[in-house]
């Protein structure tokens, strides 16, 4: 595809100040190439761009997973240095710009700002509707990459410096010589709000593969999006809103228990489908040997009980151990690091578990919970959780929700908000060659630094160490 290869070229550009003296291209060069709205959905729909490929070192921090001594010295493993790098949580833990976390994210918004640049040319199309749903879709899949972004890049949401601390880089034009400041972490969720909203407005209920964003997928979306900003009333509504037009659960006692892919591709929970890019030290592995390499740690894999399928469906086995086990729940029918990290109905459910929770609604929390759980257990085996509090019943939902949304790339997130209250926060911990390294709560290292090519090449302050 000539766009494709034309801008890979002109990557480093896309986040600079200037690129003239790297490329000599006009800013409308690629829309020669895009000139009607099928042309729009075919960029849309190309599916190895715009629904994979998503970053995935904040899933290889987050500390669900560890490496054997023997996997992360091994040549077959595949873990590069900036791998072992962000493995161990090192303070200047850095990717180039070649690495695909910081120069592929922003190609994806590129090809959405194409669009969204296009569509405002076309006037000979009978049906607005069509314009909608491209607009919506584009607009979806820019909100979604810039959230993505910014819980690596930028620092976590608080209402109480939101507006003096910075931001990512939020592209909304084409135009690759455009000058860009990182602006603020407000300005940053602003951007990914407002366009979430507006595409919650123009796209369908439903689409014909959910691989395409729906209005269902950009509810989920901002739902999710809220809850990293504890905002917990809108979480809920838009839970809410996103669950009254989909709330379909698999029950598990339908699934494989010993496949290493038991859920299909688009499976009826998915509502919106995509996947993390592969990374050697998030590959699973059954073997004993150093060939075999992500685990579960310890004291995750203890918290699935007995009756618990899950136990058995996303845990396997390493070597016929007992205690060892990798993962195997991936959503995408994929043994390996390709994980899914789109949206489903059920983080719905714990999104809107724990925000009733934390308004003191006990009942309509554990409501959700026990809904979502009985698809989960052994038929007839499950009893409700019960809890003497809201607190309780919040502890509860927040476990089940690590054990539920197990490398979905959602657990570095997560850490980033509930470390800023003392009863949630943690002190993640791995012992790497006989030494120990830690990653306390709300250490700087939770924003990753960007790209030394960005910076160098741009007016953008690098994050802090």
């Amino acid at each position: 595809m000539k766009i494709y290869q034309l801008f890979l070229l002109a990557l480093a550009c896309l986040f600079c100040g200037s690129c003239k003296k790297y490329l000599d291209v006009k800013s409308n060069s690629t829309q020669v190439f895009v000139k009607s709205s099928e042309d729009c959905q075919k960029l849309l729909d190309n599916y190895n761009v715009m629904n994979s490929i998503y970053p995935s070192d904040g899933e290889l921090s987050s500390g669900d997973t560890y490496l054997t001594d023997g996997s992360y010295n091994s040549r077959s493993a595949g873990l590069t240095i900036e791998d072992r790098a962000f493995y161990t949580w090192q303070a200047q833990a850095i990717h180039n710009l070649s690495n695909f976390q910081w120069s592929f994210i922003y190609f994806k918004i590129y090809q959405a700002n194409v669009v969204l640049e296009t569509l405002k040319d076309l006037s000979d199309i009978p049906d607005p509707r069509i314009v909608d749903q491209l607009r919506g879709a584009a607009l979806f899949y820019r909100a979604f990459t810039l959230w993505q972004l910014a819980q690596l890049y930028a620092p976590p949401y608080s209402e109480a410096d939101a507006d003096l601390q910075p931001g990512i880089p939020t592209r909304v034009e084409s135009d690759i010589n455009e000058v860009l400041v990182r602006g603020t972490v407000r300005q940053t969720y602003d951007r990914i709000i407002q366009d979430l909203n507006e595409a919650s407005e123009l796209l369908p209920e439903s689409v014909p593969i959910v691989s395409r964003p729906s209005k269902t997928a950009a509810l989920a979306m901002l739902a999710r999006v809220y809850l990293s900003m504890e905002n917990y009333e809108q979480a809920q509504s838009n839970a809410n809103a996103a669950l009254q037009l989909k709330s379909d659960l698999i029950d598990y006692n339908t699934i494989s228990t010993i496949s290493n892919t038991p859920f299909p591709r688009f499976n009826s929970e998915v509502i919106f489908h995509a996947t993390m890019l592969n990374t050697p030290a998030l590959v699973p592995g059954v073997g004993s040997g150093s060939s075999s390499v992500l685990k579960i740690v310890p004291d995750l894999a203890v918290q699935y009980e007995a009756n618990d399928l899950r136990r058995s469906i996303f845990l396997k086995s390493v070597g016929g151990s007992s205690t060892v086990f990798t993962f195997s729940g991936n959503y995408e029918p994929a043994f390996n690091g390709t994980n899914f990290i789109g949206l489903a109905v059920d983080e719905l459910y714990l999104i809107r578990a724990e925000c009733y929770a934390r308004s003191g609604n006990t009942t309509s929390a554990l409501a959700d919970l026990n809904t979502l759980l009985r698809k989960r257990w052994k038929t007839e085996s499950y009893t409700n959780k019960t809890a003497a509090s809201a607190d309780e019943a919040l502890a509860s939902i927040l476990m089940e929700r690590r054990k539920e949304l197990l490398l979905r790339g959602l657990r570095w997130s997560d850490l980033r908000r509930l470390n800023q209250d003392p009863r949630f926060a943690v002190t993640l911990k791995r012992t790497v060659l006989g030494v120990e390294y830690t990653l306390p709560p709300n250490d700087l290292r939770y924003t990753l630094l960007i790209p030394s090519e960005v910076i160098n090449q741009s007016s953008h302050l690098q994050n802090k160490r």
